[in-house]
């Protein structure tokens, strides 16, 4: 056991960013990942909110500042805000419903336009739990990532698949980047290589892009 380190204390801090259409699930993700709690009742997000989690990535102490939006057209407004500062995201879709895919192309423009090029993506297909309503094939949303040159992963926030190596997957990319450009004097990096498919946690229909290189463990 290592010696207890204070809430604040910290190597990193990294800013995440979930985006995403309005219902597919992205404040049930963000209170999975940091509190483990799941509502049904789960409200629309009105406007910003953000939470926190500490993790251990290789032997540093990053703390993840997770970023949740509304994902309807009226809060708009706040999106240069909401992206300033960002290094990784979270692109989530709902696998029942083939629209929130198809908006994801369009949620990826934005996010790069307001963001540094080497930010990690990756991009998520929640409610994989309700497979009896699935309208988005495995094969279609990676087909879409290796496009995109996304990470991907199937996630159920009600029964916590996947979730946290969602997150975790991209926390350590970031780092991996971070430590990357350190060692080459602060040069921002080029993006990463990413296209490999890999399969991530026990379910059948969970699988993944992921970058072959760097932290891939």
């Amino acid at each position: 056991m290592g010696a207890y380190r204070a809430e604040d204390d910290y190597d990193y801090l990294f800013k995440v960013v979930l985006i995403g259409d309005s219902g597919v699930g992205k404040s049930n993700l963000l209170s999975r990942f940091t509190k483990d709690e799941f509502s049904l009742e789960s409200k629309s997000t009105i406007g910003v909110e953000f939470a926190t989690r500490t993790i251990h990535v290789a032997d540093k102490v990053v703390k993840a500042q997770i970023w949740d939006t509304a994902g309807q057209e009226r809060y708009r407004a706040i999106t240069s805000a909401y992206y300033r500062g960002a290094v990784g995201a979270l692109l989530v879709y709902d696998v029942t419903r083939q629209t929130t895919l198809e908006n994801a192309a369009r949620w990826l423009k934005e996010l790069r336009d307001h963001t540094d090029s080497a930010i990690i993506i990756m991009l998520v297909g929640n409610k994989a739990d309700l497979r009896h309503l699935r309208a988005v094939t495995v094969e279609e949303a990676k087909e879409f990532a290796e496009k995109e040159s996304t990470f991907f992963m199937e996630t159920s926030a009600l029964e916590s698949t996947n979730v946290e190596s969602a997150f975790t997957e991209v926390l350590a990319q970031i780092h991996c980047v971070v430590s990357r450009a350190s060692l080459e004097g602060g040069d921002s990096p080029t993006s990463l290589p990413k296209g490999q498919s890999i399969n991530v946690g026990s379910k059948d229909d969970v699988s993944a892009v992921k970058n072959p290189g760097c932290c891939s463990a």
